[in-house]
């Protein structure tokens, strides 16, 4: 009987988690022809989610978890709990319960006819500002644009991967993580499911726009040296510019004798200037802090305390 590990990383989400484990257990309940383990990945939450965690092992055996020893964030916490993933699958999943368990079986379905990435593609987004709506779908077009890898529009990390398709993923240990750019990395056989994305059953989102910012730079520097090379080519034209410029105002000196201009139009000038320069290194800046943190090699995750067996 092949089983199916059910991967859901969780920070301060108390207030669903009763919730979530009834809908998501009605599920495994149903599903009789495989086996199923409920992993928690407790991300350093600082409220009773891991004691809820804990009380839902006492009763339920296929409940397992891993409490990390401290908030590392969601893309580590999922490297987590790919790293001790036991099953022949595993379906990546949120808390908050705006991904609906009840899509697992046809994602299982697709899984049989030889697909390795099974992912869930939005086709609305309920409960969330036309703001955040307008700048996600802005974002995974340009990415897309600007990557050579083909990113997947409209999804997140709800999905269902293959036992192959896991190990490619395990592989990619970079410390500065972008899980659904590196979904789309490893390739393998994918198949899409649309579906309405439902608000959140209780609580409040983890994501606020700084954290999304910080997400979108993640990803973009990650798979795409296309800030490098717009800032190359911005400082080229800016240079030509400035030299035709120059050019002008020496003429223009030697043939009517006019003064060179003032204060107001070299204080624009070299602000500009300046401006671009400061932008240029913000960008090399941030490639080269991504170069320091992958030459530490440092452990991606400590662990407070796992369930589960380490070599069952």
């Amino acid at each position: 009987m092949k089983k199916i590990t059910i991967l859901v990383p969780a920070y301060n989400e108390e207030e669903v988690l009763e919730q979530f484990y009834a809908r998501v257990s009605s599920i495994m309940n149903k599903i009789k022809e495989y086996k199923f383990e409920l992993l928690f990945i407790n991300d350093g939450s600082r409220d009773k989610t891991l004691d809820i965690i804990k009380s839902l092992k006492e009763k339920d055996k296929r409940v397992n978890f891993i409490d990390l020893s401290r908030n590392y964030g969601k893309e580590i916490a999922m490297s987590a709990g790919f790293d001790h993933v036991k099953g022949d699958a595993v379906v990546i999943m949120d808390a908050d319960l705006q991904d609906p368990p009840e899509l697992i079986p046809q994602m299982i379905e697709e899984w049989e006819n030889d697909h390795d990435d099974v992912y869930a593609k939005r086709v609305s987004r309920k409960g969330e500002t036309w703001l955040k709506k307008m700048t996600s779908y802005l974002f995974y077009r340009v990415l897309e644009k600007v990557s050579r890898v083909p990113i997947q529009k409209d999804t997140g990390d709800f999905r269902l991967l293959s036992k192959k398709a896991l190990k490619s993923l395990i592989q990619l240990r970079e410390s500065q993580r972008y899980t659904k750019g590196l979904f789309s990395l490893i390739g393998h056989k994918k198949k899409a499911i649309e579906y309405e994305r439902d608000p959140r059953a209780a609580g409040e989102t983890k994501w606020n726009y700084f954290k999304l910012f910080d997400l979108a730079i993640e990803g973009i520097t990650s798979f795409t040296v296309a800030p490098l090379r717009i800032a190359s080519i911005l400082g080229i034209l800016i240079s030509i510019v400035s030299f035709i410029y120059m050019l002008k105002i020496v003429f223009t000196t030697i043939i009517s004798g006019n003064e060179v201009p003032g204060y107001p139009s070299l204080m624009s000038v070299t602000l500009f200037i300046g401006g671009v320069q400061l932008l240029g290194l913000g960008v090399i800046g941030e490639y080269l802090g991504r170069v320091f943190s992958e030459t530490k090699k440092r452990p991606l995750y400590f662990i407070n305390e796992y369930s589960g067996e380490e070599n069952e």
